[in-house]
């Protein structure tokens, strides 16, 4: 069988995620043809204080956004670019330690530091392994994900297409295909009835989907109490709601121990996501692009609540100019709008669900898989 090996680390939840979707990707359609293996190359392959750099990620994105902005932000990219360039030649021996005990016929990056330190390794090498770029920035993404090296990039968004055309990729390279999401977001889904009662949700009831990330960050607790109160306002529920909270089990626990007035069901983490997105008729979530791309293949309009400056700014336009969302960070105003929209708004709200659904990619982890399954047959 051939060796694919797919370079990831885990400087937020996206990477991961995106590598084990191209893996099972490679699995449902080639089973039995090719070896995945994914390995965290900053954790596990750098030498200190290198390898340390993932631990840092929580904090800078979730505790000290002004600093990973600054880290960066476009007025910083020389700088980083720079950074990278003296690192990547210092790491080029971890690089060879990789090939050597995986030996790969192709190598998928999903992460932006891979793209430098690996063409670097490459050009020394007698024989050159194919080599391509998943990015799983859906509109902003940093230049350090594109080489022109590289066989293939494969982009989500016409603004990272020409991301990737100005950092000198040939365009016959470039493939705007979408993000890599779970395979099982590509099949039909079954009738939101049955899902719903599968579930353990109304049956009749519009349901409003908050989230958190995997870790069930943001105001997500405070979301729900105040959606709990605006669905209830006149006497009668008009909707439902529906919290994935994560690991955050304490927030979990208190939600749990909620009496609400309308129908609520608390979830912790959850391996059955495309059920929940489906069972719902809109998300409130933070610009993650896995959760954007997700929600649109099953036609929720999104009220983004936040994002993480740098790679998660531009999400937020992506949602809004294309008619499928809202950004707005206060809980009041979310629930509000929530509110509305399963009440005097349902006409606009259904009209947002269309266009949702028109804009996303529910193949795209197929398409990426049989696209480089033709690179490696070309070889």
């Amino acid at each position: 069988m051939q060796r694919i090996l797919i370079l990831m680390s885990d400087t937020g939840g996206g990477h991961r995620a995106s590598a084990q979707a191209l893996k099972a990707g490679f699995d449902e359609l080639h089973p039995n043809r090719f070896t995945i293996e994914i390995i965290d190359f900053i954790t596990d392959y750098l030498p200190w204080p290198f390898n340390q750099m993932p631990k840092a990620y929580p904090f800078l994105s979730n505790d000290a956004p002004w600093l990973w902005k600054l880290l960066y932000g476009g007025q910083t990219h020389a700088l980083s670019n720079s950074l990278a360039q003296i690192g990547s030649r210092m790491l080029v021996g971890s690089v060879n330690r990789v090939l050597a005990e995986h030996k790969p016929d192709l190598i998928i990056s999903v992460h932006p530091l891979m793209q430098l330190v690996c063409m670097l390794a490459m050009a020394k090498r007698a024989q050159r392994i194919p080599f391509v770029t998943v990015v799983t920035d859906l509109t902003t993404a940093h230049p350090l994900w594109f080489h022109h090296e590289v066989d293939a990039v494969y982009v989500a968004s016409e603004n990272t297409q020409e991301m990737a055309l100005k950092a000198g990729v040939d365009p016959q390279r470039i493939h705007l295909l979408g993000l890599p999401i779970r395979p099982a977001f590509a099949r039909s889904p079954r009738p939101k009835a049955d899902l719903r009662a599968e579930l353990g949700m109304a049956l009749d009831l519009p349901a409003v989907l908050l989230i958190g990330g995997g870790e069930g960050i943001g105001p997500v607790e405070e979301i729900a109490v105040l959606c709990d109160a605006s669905l209830s306002a006149t006497g009668r529920p008009i909707g439902q709601i529906v919290v994935i909270a994560g690991r955050n089990k304490a927030m979990q626990e208190r939600l749990l121990a909620r009496n609400w007035a309308t129908p609520a069901r608390i979830n912790g983490f959850v391996d059955n996501m495309p059920d929940w997105m489906n069972a719902c008729d809109c998300i409130v979530t933070k610009a993650g692009p896995g959760t954007i791309a997700e929600a649109l293949i099953c036609g929720l309009p999104i009220v983004l609540s936040g994002f993480i400056p740098g790679q998660e700014e531009g999400n937020v336009p992506y949602v809004v100019d294309h008619g499928v969302g809202l950004y707005e960070e206060s809980p009041p105003a979310i629930a509000n709008i929530v509110a509305r929209w399963f009440g005097p708004e349902r006409e606009h709200l259904r009209a947002m669900s269309a266009r949702a659904r028109a804009l996303g990619h529910p193949h795209a982890t197929f398409d990426i898989v049989r696209s480089i399954v033709r690179l490696m047959k070309s070889r």
